[in-house]
């Protein structure tokens, strides 16, 4: 089988001068997306709270891109930061028209082990950082009577809720009603809101923290997922990419799910049973038709 998921999927210039302004933009998935953004001719904006990681992050876009990367430290908790992450853009670029709401915390542990600090560090972060920007940007474009588009990263448990990554499961689904209700409400002045729900997308920094030591060896996502891979962050970019471009404009307060099915094979009461053996099932099938012919 080819491996076309690992190409890129969209016409060289797509997203020609778009500024595109992503959080979290300096490691992991959203540097994955920010160099195809910027490979498909975007202006990328980059931030997050550590401007020596973002500053890396933008000489190595630049050199691979050639393209224009401005890193900004900004706090997405800090309404004021926010502010002054789009004063910043507009004043360096004219215009910002797409905001990628990615910026994120998790990390798994019981939930009667957790402070309420724990719980606000993750929900600043990610519902509060997320509604923030939404409201900033949001302001400005509908001041300047400015068509938009904002892509907001939540997880499959957004509506279904995880165990152990609870106050990460409550912020994504405050993202998530936050995606649909703005969708409809400020469609009327050309932005439009979209999300998408990734599952195990392995980066080095997030999971070594989410699952340090021997963790990553027994949860083997692989075997969780009924493709039997984990997902290529070429396929994620590729998928956010179409979801900011034009090609996309009749997309709005949708939520895509891109896992390999991995959240509904959790979900199914007996998807389980994929454990059961051809033999096995040999024996359960005569079982059942010896059942059969007793009632008749």
């Amino acid at each position: 089988m080819d491996k076309n998921y690992l190409k890129p999927m969209l016409k060289e210039d797509s997203l020609k001068d778009k500024v595109v302004v992503i959080t979290g933009g300096g490691t992991g998935l959203g540097k994955a997306m920010g160099q195809y953004f910027l490979e498909l001719g975007a202006v990328l904006v980059i931030t997050s709270r550590k401007i020596e990681v973002l500053e890396k992050t933008a000489a190595e876009l630049q050199e691979k891109t050639k393209g224009i990367v401005l890193p900004i430290k900004c706090d997405v908790s800090d309404y004021k930061d926010v502010e002054q992450l789009l004063a910043t853009t507009v004043e360096r670029f004219g215009k910002v028209d797409v905001l990628v709401n990615n910026a994120a915390g998790n990390f798994i542990s019981p939930t009667e082990r957790l402070s309420n600090r724990a719980f606000d560090i993750i929900v600043n972060i990610v519902l509060k950082g997320t509604y923030n920007c939404s409201l900033a940007f949001g302001k400005h474009w509908i001041s300047k009577k400015q068509n938009a588009t904002v892509l907001n990263i939540v997880t499959t448990y957004a509506w279904t809720g995880s165990a152990y990554v609870v106050p990460s499961a409550c912020a994504k689904a405050g993202v998530l009603a936050l995606t649909r209700s703005l969708a409809v409400e400020w469609a009327k002045y050309g932005i439009r809101f979209n999300a998408i729900a990734p599952g195990p997308f392995p980066t080095k920094g997030a999971w070594s923290r989410l699952l340090p030591g021997d963790l990553m060896k027994k949860f083997d996502f692989t075997q969780k997922v009924p493709l039997k891979r984990v997902g290529e962050h070429q396929e994620l970019s590729n998928l956010a990419a179409y979801l900011i471009s034009d090609y996309s404009a009749y997309i709005n307060g949708e939520v895509i799910t891109i896992d390999g099915a991995e959240w509904l094979k959790g979900a199914g009461q007996f998807n389980m049973l994929e454990a059961v053996s051809d033999e096995m099932w040999d024996e359960i099938e005569k079982s059942i038709r010896n059942v059969s012919s007793t009632q008749k």
